[in-house]
């Protein structure tokens, strides 16, 4: 019979491989696991504000009705990989949107027209500033549901 120390490097090199195939897989807790159904514009919001994580769109202090606004838009990813044709987006009828302050003060519910269009209109003291000034942000969540996936979407009206 061998010595144990002959056979103990493979032993440790067997044990590592083994707890390296039964690791365990941990979710990211800052990342969603559903990928969100639909792309949430926000109507107004400067360029690039589509994939910024949170839009904001400046409104006139002297505005007496604020237009809260965005598009719906499914990606169509057929074409992905034809440079010459690429993604697509198609206006998505028929969600109900549900438009929040992040307070939870619900301001309404609508529902996007053919052109994937919601909108909703409010006055700065439905967005729960009495004299706006110049510079006063408020949050608001743009929540839904489109093929049994629910997506949250935030944006940010700011006074100017």
């Amino acid at each position: 019979m061998k010595n144990i120390k002959t056979y103990f490097p493979a032993i440790c090199l067997l044990a590592a491989m083994a707890l390296g195939f039964i690791s365990c897989k941990e979710e990211d807790p800052f990342l969603d696991r559903d990928v969100a159904p639909v792309l949430v514009d926000i109507v107004g919001a400067p360029f690039g504000a589509p994939i910024a994580s949170e839009p904001t769109v400046a409104y006139a202090m002297a505005d007496q009705k604020i237009v809260l606004s965005a598009r719906l838009l499914e990606l169509d990813k057929t074409n992905i990989l034809d440079h010459t044709k690429g993604i697509d987006s198609i206006p998505v009828p028929n969600v109900q949107i549900k438009i929040t302050l992040r307070t939870g003060a619900v301001l309404g519910e609508v529902t996007s027209n053919a052109q994937g269009l919601v909108t909703l209109e409010k006055t700065w003291a439905d967005l729960g500033i009495k004299t706006p000034k110049a510079g006063e942000i408020t949050k608001i969540s743009w929540t839904g549901s489109y093929k049994g996936i629910a997506f949250t979407r935030f944006s940010q009206v700011q006074a100017k």
